[in-house]
């Protein structure tokens, strides 16, 4: 039995089984704790790489803010230096050119450099920070502008002192940071000169940044005015090692979450197939303890390892003492002991299967017989290997005696049949007798007058008396055939012809047809194949379909009373086929023909045509009707060849 075909009421009467709380508690409270740990140590990873490339960060901001002033002021000096020199005319002016060219090719983002030998009071824009560089006497920087095509400058002005003038020099913010910031400042960071209104002034960056959070900024003085020096780091991979760490303690996390997750589901998976388990035990333990059936297990050495209840109430010992029990067994009979044991030895040979149910004779344990049918099949355990046999074992004593009550009956019915038969055909085999005896009485008179008169002679008296023989056994045949079939006796099947059973049914019942102005013919194949049958049963069979065939043309008008009774082979079955001219059968009737107790007679008992179906069918061969051609029904009664049906026995 498949847990498909377990019973659906009794499963849901079936509760889950839950594991014990405690089991799920200290793995998940570790697994937590686990998890709490790869978190902390994930998020300490993290700040401390946050911190250190914030660091890297800080310091390098302050070491390209150092560069960029140190270029500058390295610029104001050198800018210095060559007005100073123009002003005490140390060269002329083509070397004046030629040094200044020099000084802004080199000049970190300089783009010119120029003389001032007045400032007009009015310039407001230049004006005030030349005032301012000859009373401090350093280098002054303007405000930056923009110019129309985006570009930003800002200009410094460095005082020659002693009314020599001043020296300006112009910048570009783009060009200051391209030629300023080196190739691996620029692979890591985007710079960005921003106003105080974070507009962005001048950037250098191969990408846009990609981290906001990760980036500084600080004062770009000079040129100050508000202006700032801001650097954001690019998004870069994280470092390999702490990424492989991160990923492996992600990854253990994970598996150890997969393989807790994977045996709470084998787990439960477990308990409910234990519990389903135990229940399907006490299911089978029910069903097994409510059969009728006796159940026998046996190992490949004979033992017997399993009995059910009923086994043990067949036999009379109890499972403690059938357990283990080996060969020969207490419920053998001694007298089929033998028999049993060669049996015994077959199945365990491996024969069992190549056999049909087998019926032994069992005894109780008080020494009473009963008569037992066994089926055996192999027994396999769960990994396919053949581990012994089970054997089903079925009481039949009362269902043989019921057969065998049976038997008597229908052949007490059969019987009464025939008498009953033989009743109704009493009038007509008087007056069938009534003719030889009244011939026999003539000629038998006969002979005595001419005895009384002395005129006869003896061969005279040859011609009466070989008539009365005739008659005699005439009479005796008539006599003889009617006591054989109604005779009692046990049904014989012995091989016969079914012309010779249908001739003698005609000859049995011929008077009542001439009585009956009934015409039947007979048309006989030669040569028919000889039946195994019991010869009294099938003439029964025969009258009946013959009695009922010319029942059946009791309103039909003279000439259509006609009988034909055919017997023909038929592959490797031989049929006789009783047809009548009579109204045929209607379809309601058609359908209960055969039933028990049906009938269309006023006085008919219902048992004629089921009697003649179970004889026939306890000779292996079928009785049926059809419609005949031009009116009236055809009985067909088909019996096996003796030779095919021991064939096939």
């Amino acid at each position: 039995m498949t847990s498909r075909s377990f019973p659906s009421a009794f499963r849901t009467r079936a509760t889950p089984v839950a594991a014990p709380g405690w089991y799920w508690v200290v793995p998940r409270v570790a697994l937590l704790l686990f998890l709490a740990a790869i978190a902390a140590l994930v998020w300490l990873l993290h700040s401390t790489d946050q911190e250190d490339q914030r660091a890297a960060l800080i310091s390098d901001v302050l070491w390209m803010e150092q560069d960029l002033r140190f270029h500058l002021d390295r610029n104001a000096e050198l800018i210095g230096q060559l007005g100073r020199e123009a002003a005490e005319k140390s060269f002329d002016a083509a070397a004046l050119e030629l040094r200044a060219r020099s000084l802004v090719s080199n000049g970190q983002g300089l783009l010119s450099v120029e003389r001032l030998l007045a400032i007009d009071p009015a310039d407001d824009a230049l004006a005030a920070p030349a005032r301012l560089a000859d009373r401090i006497g350093q280098a002054v920087y303007l405000p930056p502008r923009a110019l129309q095509d985006g570009e930003v400058q800002f200009d410094v002005l460095v005082p020659l002192g002693a009314s020599r003038g001043w020296m300006r020099g112009r910048y570009s913010l783009s060009q200051m940071l391209v030629r300023s910031v080196p190739w691996w400042f620029a692979e890591r960071y985007a710079v960005e000169v921003i106003d105080n209104t974070e507009r962005v002034l001048a950037s250098k960056s191969k990408v846009s940044s990609g981290n906001s959070d990760l980036g500084y900024s600080v004062a770009f003085d000079p040129p100050g005015h508000g202006l700032r020096l801001r650097v954001a780091a690019y998004r870069s991979e994280t470092r390999l090692l702490p990424a492989l760490l991160v990923v492996t303690l992600v990854g253990l996390a994970l598996t150890m979450l997969w393989s807790l997750w994977a045996l709470r589901r084998h787990l439960n998976r477990r308990l409910a197939a234990e519990h389903a388990l135990r229940e399907e035990h006490a299911f089978r333990t029910a069903m097994e303890n409510s059969l009728i059936i006796g159940l026998r297990a046996r190992d490949l050495e004979g033992r017997i390892t399993h009995v059910n209840p009923a086994f043990c109430r067949m036999v009379g010992w109890s499972a403690e003492e059938l357990m283990a029990m080996r060969p020969p067994m207490p419920y053998w009979a001694p007298e089929h002991a033998e028999h049993i044991r060669a049996l015994h030895d077959g199945i365990l040979a491996g024969n069992a299967e190549k056999r049909d149910a087998i019926e032994l004779t069992f005894m109780r344990r008080d020494g009473e017989r009963f008569d037992v049918l066994i089926s055996e099949a192999p027994l396999v355990d769960a990994e396919g290997r053949h581990v012994g046999w089970m054997s089903s074992v079925l009481d039949v004593t009362e269902s043989k005696q019921a057969e065998a009550l049976y038997r008597q009956q229908q052949e007490q019915l059969q019987f009464t049949g025939r008498l009953i038969t033989m009743g109704e055909m009493a009038s007509t085999l008087a007056h069938e007798l009534n003719q030889p005896l009244s011939a026999i009485s003539s000629y038998s008179t006969a002979c005595l007058n001419m005895i009384e008169t002395g005129h006869g002679h003896l061969s005279d008296f040859r011609e009466p008396l070989s008539k009365m023989n005739t008659q005699a056994r005439r009479a005796g045949t008539i006599i003889r055939r009617v006591h054989e079939f109604v005779r009692r006796s046990e049904p014989q099947r012995v091989r016969c012809t079914l012309n010779d059973i249908v001739d003698d049914a005609v000859a049995l019942i011929e008077a009542d047809a001439r009585k009956r102005n009934i015409h039947i013919t007979t048309s006989r194949a030669p040569d028919l194949a000889d039946v195994l049958a019991d010869r009294v049963m099938i003439e029964q069979v025969l009258l009946n379909l013959i009695r009922n065939g010319m029942d059946a043309m009791a309103g039909s008008s003279a000439e259509k009373r006609r009988l034909q009774i055919d017997t023909r082979a038929d592959g490797e079955d031989v049929q006789v086929a009783v047809r009548d001219s009579g109204a045929g059968i209607p379809p309601d009737i058609a359908e209960k023909l055969f039933a028990p107790f049906f009938t269309t007679k006023p006085d008919g008992m219902g048992m004629g045509l089921n009697i003649c179906r179970s004889i026939v069918e306890l000779h292996h061969g079928r009785l049926w009707f059809e419609a005949a051609d031009g009116g009236g029904t055809v009985f067909i009664l088909k019996l096996p060849a003796a030779d095919a049906e021991a064939l096939s026995t």
